[in-house]
């Protein structure tokens, strides 16, 4: 392969990484904007907005990778939060500060509800055992706040076990903070109607239907009492050590650009020098012979 030809290839395999960056974002359209068919799409503005979009995703995302090294070099400790009603954006945002990291370094945790022998165990037990060790991040995908939250609203905890959550709360996170770990805790706020259209457009896309279950539709009957449940635990756990930060959340791409950049202001992480890498030239031997695949290992080729 000719030097013209490497550097061709090396062009085209980046354009395709971005292309199944813009593939991701079709989720994101609003039913409104695939109702307006082709014509909406070729909107101006629309492009435009589009195009400033990932041009500031993608300069994000090479500030996540640079703080990603920085935490590796420093051996700094990370959990950040991610809170929320359902279809309020915290998964889509979890997705694009992960999509360029290496998931050794920064990993997401998302436990699913407690099996019979955790609801015995101390309640943040399950929980601390995703913690990070020196050179991680995590990502918590709903964390202990479910007691304040789903747990309370649908009753799977009594008023003892609540109000012992919120002695225990804040002195568990100061003891992660005190022990070296930062943690950063962000509520994601949507409104009343962009929930409702959220939930309708999973509703109504085959492809998303399996993120509706019977408690995000119960949750969306009982929007008032998650509303109080909210405020009390934005009140009550909201302390100087590890404060609460909410994301407005209406607009999914600004929610998404604001939340990386703040999240990356809260660190003061710096560029850690790498020395070049040179790739080293292959060795041969005469004496080696590749031993064909045999035809019928290999998958069709439909395509």
């Amino acid at each position: 392969m000719s030097d013209d030809e490497l550097i061709r290839r090396i062009h085209q395999e980046a354009h395709d990484s971005y292309d199944e960056e813009l593939e991701l974002e079709l989720e994101d359209r609003h039913l409104d904007e695939l109702a307006g068919g082709a014509d909406g799409l070729r909107d101006a503005a629309y492009r435009e907005n589009r195009r400033r979009y990932f041009r500031e995703l993608f300069r994000l995302q090479g500030e996540l990778v640079k703080l990603q090294d920085w935490v590796v070099a420093s051996g700094h400790k990370v959990v950040i939060l991610f809170e929320g009603r359902d279809a309020a954006g915290k998964g889509g945002v979890i997705k694009r500060i992960t999509q360029r990291l290496n998931p050794r370094v920064c990993r997401v945790a998302a436990l699913p509800a407690p099996n019979d022998r955790e609801r015995t165990q101390w309640y943040f037990q399950r929980y601390a055992a995703h913690l990070p060790a020196a050179g991680e991040m995590v990502l918590f995908d709903r964390s202990w706040y479910n007691r304040a939250g789903v747990e309370r609203v649908m009753g799977f905890c009594n008023d003892d076990q609540y109000e012992e959550f919120f002695r225990s709360a804040p002195e568990f996170e100061r003891m992660l903070v005190r022990s070296g770990i930062q943690l950063i805790k962000y509520w994601f706020s949507i409104s009343d109607e962009e929930q409702r259209l959220r939930f309708l457009g999973r509703i109504h896309d085959p492809l998303k239907q399996w993120k509706l279950s019977p408690m995000d539709l119960e949750s969306r009957r009982r929007w008032e009492d998650y509303t109080k449940a909210k405020e009390i635990m934005l009140e009550r756990t909201h302390i100087p050590e590890a404060p609460w930060w909410v994301v407005a959340a209406d607009d999914k791409k600004k929610a998404r650009l604001n939340c990386i950049q703040h999240l990356l202001s809260q660190m003061p992480y710096e560029e850690v020098p790498h020395p070049r890498i040179e790739l080293p030239q292959r060795e041969r031997h005469e004496d080696y012979l590749r031993n064909p695949v045999p035809a019928e290992m290999f998958v069709p080729q439909v395509y």
